[in-house]
């Protein structure tokens, strides 16, 4: 049951109370004898919000929220094929703080930071202070996306882009409300997730008010993330008239299960999100443990095609380095 001393909290004093101590974290659960298994690199370290915590089960070792979080020894394993930047961002990165892998879409990392750190984040090792766009970047940024009109929609990344505060986010609205071409704002979050009440009035209403169309995808990946709660949050979103989609990361021994998926799209569906992208793990260094074989990943989608309505059922996918899009799993092969 999550403390309501913490989440009475504004959103920002939440955040700024995150767990970043193993033994705190341990000690909260009852758990100081996982200790010896702990690898913490200085390069990415233990970062969980309390209320994400309070979702965990004290003295479960194998708390489905608790392992995308823990830091592991198997992290320090060398595997072929996983390596520092699976997606090949770097090399579609022209102007500072702005992606363009898609034809009519861009991405923009408008923040390094995120409220949590998930031990399988393909960015993990992203060089943030390479492609952090300053004020004076984001002229160059409207100039980038004016001169392709193709472009209609822009995605607010990072990092986790509600991580900044609401006067810098607005500022960004209110940028991207003045480019005539774009039709959506797309945020890419797990903040709703991790910390509800970062969905706050003002964000709400200046969402609300955005001459673009508002999609939110939330980063989920089980059904114990979504409480009470959480769930109330969401759907307030949901009435403000923003979109809701999520998309999951499949994660070996966490949800690679059919009744974890069936449990998680339900869930999803009552807090008003609909399922979008069940994602097979992108081959980042450190995060080969957490990784399903696309051979399982296909039979538990055909078992989830026949257990869940079509409009639960995300699409499963691969991103790959220097495809113009999502790559949708062959679910026939082999079949």
């Amino acid at each position: 049951m999550i403390n309501h001393l913490i989440t009475q909290k504004n959103w920002q004093t939440q955040l700024s109370e995150a767990i970043t101590s193993v033994d705190e974290l341990l000690s909260i659960l009852e758990l100081e004898s996982l200790k010896a298994r702990i690898y913490l690199p200085a390069y990415f370290e233990l970062r969980v919000p309390r209320a994400f915590v309070a979702k965990m089960t004290i003295g479960d070792s194998d708390d489905p929220l608790l392992k995308q979080v823990l830091p592991d020894q198997q992290e320090q394993i060398t595997v072929t094929g996983y390596v520092n930047d699976p997606l090949d961002e770097n090399a579609h990165n022209p102007v500072k703080g702005l992606l363009h892998k898609y034809q009519s879409r861009v991405l923009l990392t408008i923040t390094g930071a995120c409220a949590i750190h998930c031990r399988y984040c393909f960015r993990q090792h992203f060089d943030y202070s390479a492609n952090m766009p300053t004020a004076s970047a984001q002229a160059d940024i409207i100039d980038y996306i004016t001169a392709h009109p193709e472009i209609n929609e822009v995605i607010l990344s990072g990092g986790d882009p509600l991580n900044v505060t609401n006067r810098r986010l607005f500022a960004w609205f209110d940028t991207l409300d003045a480019i005539p071409q774009l039709t959506t704002i797309r945020l890419h979050t797990r903040l709703p997730v991790v910390i509800p009440a970062r969905l706050d009035d003002a964000l709400l209403d200046r969402m609300a008010q955005s001459r673009c169309h508002i999609v939110m995808v939330i980063h989920c990946n089980h059904a114990n993330e979504i409480d009470t709660l959480t769930l109330e949050y969401l759907q307030r979103a949901r009435v403000a008239g923003i979109t809701l989609l999520n998309q999951t990361v499949l994660l070996k021994g966490i949800n690679d299960s059919v009744a974890s998926q069936v449990a998680l799209s339900q869930r999803l569906f009552a807090a008003g999100v609909l399922p979008y992208y069940l994602h097979i793990l992108d081959k980042v260094a450190g995060a080969a443990h957490f990784d399903s074989d696309e051979r399982s990943a296909i039979e538990l989608y055909w078992r989830l095609l026949s257990e869940l309505p079509g409009y639960l059922v995300p699409k499963l996918v691969r991103e790959l380095p220097n495809r113009p899009f999502k790559v949708p799993i062959d679910i026939y092969n082999g079949v």
